[in-house]
């Protein structure tokens, strides 16, 4: 790590005194998803929250433009699901065609009730969401929203960060912070301040992507599904969007040259194979190289990155601003659990316990290996679809022909998604462990149909079906849900079949609603805890 104080000027080292309070708990630096979703989450917590952005509104194009259940749920979390709602789609099946135009794979989603109470795969239009996101997090009182703001240099030490954020007008500024989040994209400022690295999964292609809102007569033109054109002369992907959005990844060839396939008249011709110029008219053209990068390294100190500032996939698989929120989501729950004091009585401000120091640390080895493993099958995926020897083409869709016997089954997307393997987890390995737990449709108290998170909560949860015995002396922050007749009546068996699919009667979810670990008799549910207990030793 290159030396901070260095990039600072005199004036803004940091004072030795440890009792000085930091001016707050977290600062993100950033404010695309990844960054309102980390700032929600800490602000709903109460946490003293500072998330400043260089530009001072919402990018009015989509740039994402699907994300998945998992994210709707913690949108939910959030309070923001409903404002977002009016803004996605179901995703429709993803055909994959071949070189002879033969259908060679299809993906869709799992079938109903849905696991996690959200359509499996949606589309969405990013501006609007966004807007809400921001709003939603504007609103609370612990969140402080700097816009036209952005951060030219970090210090830290053992208690706290300090930044230099420099304003629009130019002027400059400084605040502390107990951490520091780093979402703030590809080129982050704060993963080049800390000098880390990034590792190449071997991915880079130049592809056009073309946003255009469709009229009837060019919708009547097109698929109604979205579709993987694998075809070797120009690969390409047409994703329906929400309401009359369609997009198109292209392809460009070798010696095409990335600006000019981005002017209206060369992405019309590009388009030609499906409308013209009558059928719709363009939202977004841009070129961009498509990676596969992971960060090596996703924290130093009290400084984490998260986001496009940790990793970049192609986009395969829509997984891009979902990787994002799902980094927010794992960390906020661990900033949150050490600064009020959950991980073996960390003080806020003060020097981290060895316990803070474990539940921190597991953010970047989980996430890493997660989004490594899942970059690497997005990366197999866009292999499939960007094969450009005919050749070696032909031979793939024979294989993929084969290996199902000549007759194309139905895939979900979520098949492709991996488990967590490490970190925060129980040692015992199950098939259930490091799984999102399921979050069923149950009646609230007044018989209404909700889903579970609005009856229970959030944070660290013991599902229990009824067979085991309450374990004694359970810690006061450790909620127990009792599903089944005498307790959380769930109207569609689908945390029943999930136990019962995954051979056990108790599990323990953690507050991001990953399973830390499953338990079929007493003697194990005592172990379990007992080893939730060394991650959370204030129990």
């Amino acid at each position: 790590m290159p030396d901070q104080s260095t990039q600072l000027p005199s004036h803004a080292a940091i004072s030795p005194d440890t009792a000085v309070k930091p001016d707050y708990d977290v600062a993100i630096v950033g404010l695309g998803p990844s960054g309102a979703v980390a700032a929600g989450l800490l602000g709903r917590a109460g946490l003293k929250t500072l998330v400043c952005d260089r530009l001072e509104g919402v990018y009015d194009k989509p740039r994402a433009i699907a994300l998945d259940h998992e994210i709707m749920r913690v949108f939910q979390q959030m309070g923001v699901v409903q404002a977002v709602l009016p803004h996605v789609e179901p995703f429709t099946p993803s055909e994959f065609f071949g070189v002879q135009g033969q259908l060679i794979r299809r993906m869709t989603m799992v079938d109903p009730p849905y696991p996690q109470g959200y359509t499996p795969s949606m589309v969405f239009t990013q501006p609007p969401v966004e807007r809400a996101l921001r709003e939603t997090i504007t609103a609370l009182p612990s969140v402080t929203v700097a816009l036209g703001t952005e951060l030219v240099a970090l210090q830290q030490d053992s208690h706290r960060v300090r930044l230099d954020l420099r304003k629009a007008d130019g002027s400059l500024h400084t605040a502390s912070a107990s951490y520091v989040i780093g979402c703030d994209g590809a080129s982050s400022t704060v993963r080049n301040l800390l000098g880390l690295e990034l590792e190449d999964l071997g991915f880079d292609e130049p592809w056009l992507v073309v946003d255009v809102l469709v009229n009837d007569q060019g919708l009547a033109k097109l698929p109604a599904t979205s579709v993987q054109y694998c075809e070797p002369e120009r690969p390409c992907t047409l994703v329906i969007g929400p309401n009359n959005h369609r997009r198109w990844e292209i392809s460009l060839l070798p010696g095409e040259d990335p600006q000019a396939a981005a002017t209206p008249e060369r992405t019309w011709q590009l388009l030609s194979r499906w409308l013209g110029p009558q059928d719709g008219t363009l939202w977004r053209q841009a070129s961009y190289r498509f990676h596969a990068l992971v960060a090596k390294q996703w924290q130093l100190g009290r400084v984490f990155i998260a986001g496009d500032a940790a990793h970049q996939q192609p986009p395969f698989l829509g997984q891009g601003m979902c990787q994002g929120i799902r980094d927010a989501a794992n960390l906020a729950w661990k900033l949150e659990a050490v600064l009020q004091g959950e991980a073996n009585g960390e003080v806020r401000g003060g020097v981290q316990s060895a316990a803070a120091q474990a539940l921190l640390a597991s953010y970047g080895e989980e996430r890493r290996a997660h989004v490594r493993e899942l970059t690497t099958r997005i990366k197999g995926v866009g292999t499939v679809v960007s094969q450009r020897d005919r050749q070696k083409a032909l031979e793939r869709d024979a294989k993929m022909l084969a290996d199902c016997g000549g007759v194309v089954k139905d895939t979900p997307r979520q098949d492709i998604l991996p488990a967590l393997e490490c970190g925060c987890l129980s040692a015992v390995v199950s098939t259930a462990r490091g799984l999102l737990f399921p979050q069923p449709r149950v009646l609230d108290a007044s018989g209404q149909a909700v889903l579970a998170d609005e009856v229970t909560g959030y944070g660290w949860h013991l599902f229990m079906d009824g067979v085991l015995p309450l374990p004694p002396g359970l810690a006061h922050h450790l909620a127990v849900v009792r599903v089944g007749p005498a307790g959380l009546h769930e109207l569609d068996a689908v945390v029943a079949n999930w136990m019962q699919k995954h051979q056990c009667h108790a599990a323990l979810v953690r507050p991001d609603h990953y399973t830390f670990g499953v338990a079929l008799d007493s003697s194990a549910l005592a172990q379990l805890l007992l080893e939730w207990q060394r991650w959370v030793p204030s129990t």
